[in-house]
């Protein structure tokens, strides 16, 4: 476990050569370190202009100093920022001089950790920062802004709050055990225990949503061999990912890549083409497409216009919401499409040779994936696999206390359902106290952040 009283530093810019590098120190020796390297502390959130000089007197950079004074810092504590010229020799000779000057390396996430340890942010904000930094989409980015702006936090306390003030009402009858709670009070603390279960449950509900901004929406390309789904995926990427060949069935496992349409990241899933006699080998890439097929948010189903609906379609289940039926090879087509889609799914025609219909086909994925944020609300927090787990647990414990609450219940029963309940929205915020779990969380950031 880092010790917390030690002045940490860290390169906070990405390693390499660029036109500034930035170098953060927080800790309490932090004022100390800069008047020493200044000759006098530089004023708080003010750049200071300077010369770098080691230990030994060498001068190593003309630098910008920028102290932020605790508790109004990033972290809660005494921070300097040092910009230098991005060179990587600069950045870590000014490095090792402050590792002489009795500063420690910081461990990844340790200046997030110590923001979260001294107050500056609960546990949720400390992980939409992470989600910040790795935001791929205008969606995703919009959802870790409101969870750093507290979002979550908000949603947690009210819940928090409606439980508490269950667990006050119950807490009394144990205080006063001859008392039997009436009808009116239970009517009133089942009324309250319904409301932030469903608050729990909305919550809950999020979690895919999450998902999809996180990870992108798993958006799959099926049909029938030579149909143009690998030329389509080429084309939707603006890249040469996949290989393309007029010999059907050049695709026997799924390609996956990752492009941004409009506000949205989607996962394109390029998958084996559907053949009803396939070779032993070609079966197994069929096998995988299904799988895809199965778990995809978004289904881009491709036909060759040219030709007859193909047979796989009736073993589909095509659900309008997310399947849309792609056209492929219209600049060949001589009057009407050969190939009818099935009635009540979205359909385009598209050329992946030409790029014709493809921005229509571009729309159409956003319409489809705007879909999935009406679905979980426009203060959408998007929770992830930790929130997910501590709600899930927290609705059991509300559950319980529901169904404890239809017949004579037993007010210590009941606290205790009301106290699981309590706990696992403490962990979401992290009102904990258990170092594996923040170990485990601030491990998977960044050096300097």
């Amino acid at each position: 476990m880092a010790r917390t009283t030690d002045t940490i530093a860290a390169l906070a810019t990405p390693a390499g050569t660029a036109a500034i590098a930035l170098i953060r120190i927080s800790g309490p020796d932090t004022k100390t370190l800069a008047g020493a390297v200044l000759g006098a502390p530089p004023a708080a959130r003010s750049a200071t202009r300077g010369d770098y000089a080691d230990l030994s007197g060498c001068l190593v950079d003309d630098v910008l100093f920028t102290l932020f004074a605790g508790p109004n810092s990033y972290t809660g504590e005494d921070t300097l920022e040092i910009s230098c010229h991005g060179s990587p020799f600069i950045a870590q000779r000014i490095l090792e001089d402050l590792f002489a000057r009795g500063c420690r390396p910081a461990e990844p996430g340790e200046f997030t950790r110590r923001a979260f340890l001294n107050g500056r942010m609960d546990l949720s904000q400390a992980e939409a920062v992470m989600d910040l930094i790795h935001a791929r989409s205008e969606r995703a980015l919009a959802a870790a802004h409101r969870q750093l702006r507290g979002a979550l936090g908000r949603h947690l306390r009210t819940l928090s709050d409606g439980t508490l003030d269950a667990l006050a009402r119950v807490e009394a009858y144990i205080d006063f055990p001859d008392e039997d709670l009436p009808p009116e009070d239970l009517a009133a603390l089942r009324s309250g225990l319904e409301a932030v279960r469903d608050g729990t449950r909305r919550l809950l509900a999020t979690h895919h949503y999450g998902d999809l901004l996180r990870e992108g929406a798993k958006t799959v390309i099926a049909g029938e061999p030579n149909a143009g789904k690998s030329s389509l995926l080429n084309r939707l990427l603006g890249r040469d990912r996949a290989i393309v060949s007029a010999e059907p069935g050049t695709t026997r496992d799924y390609l996956e890549d990752s492009v941004v349409i409009g506000p949205h990241c989607l996962r394109l899933i390029d998958t084996a083409g559907l053949n009803p006699a396939p070779a032993p080998l070609e079966k197994l890439g069929i096998d995988k497409s299904f799988e895809r097929i199965a778990e995809a948010d978004l289904l881009l189903v491709v036909f060759d216009a040219t030709r007859p609906t193909p047979p796989f379609v009736g073993g589909l289940d095509l659900d309008p919401a997310r399947a849309v039926i792609v056209l492929n090879k219209a600049d060949l087509l001589k009057g009407a499409a050969v190939a009818a889609p099935p009635a009540g799914i979205d359909a385009v025609e598209v050329s992946a040779l030409t790029g014709a219909g493809i921005e229509d086909l571009r729309a159409l994925l956003v319409e489809k994936a705007d879909a999935f944020q009406a679905v979980a609300g426009e203060d959408a927090v998007a929770i992830n696999a930790r929130h997910a787990h501590a709600l899930a647990q927290a609705n059991e414990c509300l559950a319980a206390a529901l169904q404890k609450l239809g017949g004579r219940p037993a007010s210590e029963l009941l606290a205790s359902d009301l106290r699981g309940a309590l706990e696992a929205f403490g962990e979401i915020a992290g009102r904990i106290d258990n170092e594996r779990v923040l170990d485990r969380l601030f491990s998977s950031f960044c050096i300097g952040k």
